[in-house]
């Protein structure tokens, strides 16, 4: 991989790095990767495309994302004429994902925290992605029940909101006990994962969720096709579990 830019912020240090055997991007911060695409714009993370279809199924006309990186997500969706506005605390995040990434020129871009836009804005989204991280982990404000009810605030009656989390293996329950947590403002709170996998991602949806299904491959990676396509078919919708108390 050949290191193309590096930002050093106080969120981390960003850095854009290069196949140069197939032309893929990977936006990598504090050793996380964050976003990563082949040479034609598309998202090699199959989360990324996890998200992407479960949104087209709700078909929005206006989506807030909370968390930039490299915009793949703001990026697909604006390219089939929906609203976007991504919020970044991180304004080194929005020129990168300008510069490298080909972040859609109608993306709103906005420099704030996600709780905080929540709390000022006056407008209404038909659904809401939150994809934020330092590190492997969410921040823990955007993980709380008062974030919970600014996000349904902001949302228009049959609107859907989505979060992306890590899992570190089958025994972490990060996912179930924020998925807990969000079962205060929703009645419908579903999650999917790929159960089996270690430091793998899962998508908790709440809202206007209940008749969503798995979504599939619509857009194909020109690298590592087949293990987007795999992991996508591998994921599963599971119950909330009770994590084991402890002592």
């Amino acid at each position: 991989m050949l290191k193309i830019a590096t930002r050093k912020t106080r969120f981390g240090t960003i850095s854009i790095l290069k196949n140069k055997r197939t032309g893929a991007l990977l936006y990598s911060q504090g050793g996380f990767h964050q976003s990563e695409i082949d040479a034609q714009g598309v998202s090699l993370l199959y989360y990324v495309h996890a998200l992407g279809g479960l949104l087209r199924q709700t078909a929005p006309k206006t989506v807030l994302i909370i968390g930039c990186a490299g915009g793949t997500l703001a990026t697909a969706l604006a390219q089939t004429g929906v609203q976007v506005t991504a919020v970044d605390v991180n304004p080194h995040a929005f020129q990168l994902a300008r510069a490298y990434f080909g972040l859609h020129d109608s993306v709103d871009c906005r420099l704030a925290d996600g709780y905080e836009f929540l709390v000022g804005a006056r407008r209404k989204f038909d659904a809401i992605v939150l994809d934020a991280f330092h590190g492997d982990v969410i921040p823990d404000h955007v993980r709380e029940r008062s974030f919970f009810a600014a996000v349904v605030a902001r949302l228009k009656p049959k609107g859907v909101f989505f979060a992306n989390v890590h899992i570190a293996h089958d025994r972490d329950f990060a996912a179930d006990k924020m998925a807990a947590e969000m079962a205060s403002a929703w009645r419908s709170v579903r999650i999917l994962d790929r159960k089996g996998r270690r430091h793998r991602n899962a998508i908790l949806m709440a809202g206007n969720v209940r008749t969503l299904r798995k979504p599939a491959l619509s857009q194909r990676p020109a690298t590592d096709l087949h293990y987007v396509a795999n992991a996508l078919r591998d994921m599963r919708f599971h119950k909330i579990r009770r994590a084991p108390r402890s002592g």
